[in-house]
């Protein structure tokens, strides 16, 4: 099963563009969501309703807040839920490095590698 990845909404805008050119070229694509988009969760919606939707929807989220996904992230394990995965982007990497990182990841991993814990990109 190929990772699925969904974009929080501080992302939405430079990456998403990144990752649609790359998927323009129309080889190796990197399936991705981002909050805000149809049936996703809702512009504004709250670390625990994007976890929530993350679980149900098999997705990875992607994120760069740092200062609150971690503690929220251990809150929703305790009680008793589970997450595909949480990449935790550094804000001083380079889009192209990124979109290489995702398209790596999507291409040679398996999503239980990901699944309950958070991982620092890069």
């Amino acid at each position: 099963m190929p990772l699925r990845f969904l974009l929080d909404e501080h992302l939405r805008g430079p990456l998403w563009w990144a990752i649609q050119r790359h998927n323009s070229y129309g080889v190796d694509q990197i399936d991705t969501v981002r909050v805000g988009d149809s049936d996703c969760p809702a512009l504004g919606s709250s670390d625990w309703e994007i976890l929530i939707w993350a679980e149900q929807a098999k997705t990875i989220l992607i994120t760069l807040d740092e200062s609150t996904m971690p503690d929220h992230l251990a809150s929703h394990l305790r009680n008793g839920h589970h997450s595909p995965g949480v990449f935790m982007i550094r804000p001083a990497i380079h889009l192209p490095d990124l979109v290489e990182f995702l398209l790596l990841a999507a291409q040679v991993s398996e999503p239980d590698e990901w699944v309950d814990r958070i991982a620092y990109v890069p």
